[in-house]
């Protein structure tokens, strides 16, 4: 008489038969494991191998939303710059020589200048890509730079990963592998320090973040560029994104906020297809203001230009940028709003400026290049503060 055992097996992990050795007939289940890099008993999600084995440092689940503690811990009794700083060692000793030949550089405005909107197989950036990065790495990289922007909801940190979210989108819907999240660079110029002057320069496609810092403090938070597509809402991966949604209706809400009278001492002539001070024309300031002065408007209307302005201020860190905010409103009844296009600032050929003795603000519509519809581009610029005001 045969005897014959049934094994069942519940599970809520996917699995597959395979051999664990080629020279072994004995088949095992091959499971997805996720990485735990802070030990914590949640996997990361981005991080997984499979193997019939556990290996170490992974976990059979994907629950970790943030797997960075353990790596960053030494810095938590830190703050402002003197956290960043630690932040950036940790980061820079994580690397081999090699790596850290990329992403350590002398710090000069020239090599800070070496941003732009356009992917990186047109223009390479400074610095280590974000595919060339262990998890481990990755990991210290995106913490630095969680520290140094902002906490508000699709602003800041927030912003720089629906961004990363929208080039994945592109990758996978057109764009093919000239786009990705893979292809942002994190450069550090100069030597981390709370005494001299150093840069967190991030970019990729459609994006740039250039914190530069001096004597412990920040000096500039600019030029800080920001382009999406696809322009307005999107989905990807199940997360719903709105990198730029915010900017956009702030914008929309001070124009409409005007008198048919104040729009018309507001519109700019001629059509306005880009932005006038983008990548590489940091000295295409014009020589006067165009549009309508701030100062002119109601209480209620330069709350308006407040707020939209603070759509791109908050991208940095919280305290910096209430220190910024507040010269700016000093500044507002100097400031000026200008416009061309339409008022709802989602339409091809829409563009938007704030200008002020300190701010420069630009919101350009323009047509799709991967998709059909159209996408913005937009920059901030500081005119004493761009690259640390050097």
């Amino acid at each position: 008489m045969t005897n014959s055992i049934k094994i069942i097996v519940i599970t809520l992990i996917t699995f597959t038969i395979v051999s664990c050795d080629k020279d072994d007939d004995i088949s095992c289940t091959q499971i997805t494991w996720y990485e735990d890099t802070d030990d914590d008993g949640l996997g990361n999600p981005d991080v997984s191998t499979t193997a019939c084995q556990q290996p170490d440092g992974y976990v059979d689940n994907a629950d970790d939303d943030d797997d960075s503690t353990s790596i960053t811990a030494s810095c938590d009794d830190k703050s402002g710059v003197e956290q960043l700083v630690c932040l950036a060692e940790t980061y820079l000793d994580l690397l081999s020589s090699s790596q850290l030949s990329e992403a350590q550089l002398t710090y000069s405005v020239s090599t800070a200048q070496e941003w732009s909107n356009l992917p990186v197989g047109n223009v390479p950036r400074p610095g280590l890509g974000f595919t060339d990065m262990s998890s481990t790495q990755l990991a210290a990289a995106k913490a630095l730079l969680i520290a140094a922007s902002g906490t508000t909801e699709n602003e800041g940190w927030d912003e720089i990963e629906q961004t990363l979210n929208a080039d994945d989108y592109l990758k996978d819907n057109g764009g093919g592998n000239g786009y990705g999240s893979g292809l942002y660079y994190l450069a550090i110029l100069g030597t981390p320090s709370t005494t001299d002057t150093w840069e967190i320069m991030f970019g990729g496609h459609h994006f740039a973040f250039a914190n530069t810092y001096s004597g412990g403090v920040l000096a500039g938070g600019t030029p800080s560029f920001r382009g999406i597509e696809p322009m307005g809402t999107f989905t990807y991966d199940g997360t719903t994104n709105q990198p730029l949604n915010q900017e956009q209706a702030a914008l929309a809400a001070m124009l409409q906020s005007l008198s048919s009278t104040e729009l018309a001492s507001a519109e700019l002539s001629g059509t306005w297809n880009d932005l006038l001070v983008g990548p590489q024309e940091d000295d295409n300031f014009p020589s006067s203001n165009s549009g309508i002065q701030v100062g002119n408007l109601s209480t209620a209307q330069k709350e308006l230009v407040m707020t939209a302005i603070q759509t791109y201020v908050f991208d940095i860190a919280d305290d910096d940028a209430s220190d910024i905010l507040s010269t700016y409103e000093a500044e507002i009844e100097d400031t000026y709003i200008a416009y061309s296009g339409t008022t709802g600032v989602d339409a091809i050929g829409d563009y938007v400026r704030i200008d002020g003795p300190s701010v420069w603000i630009e919101y350009s519509v323009q047509n799709g290049i991967i998709l059909s519809d159209p996408h913005p581009h937009s920059v901030w610029r500081d005119k004493d503060g761009d690259y640390g005001g050097n």
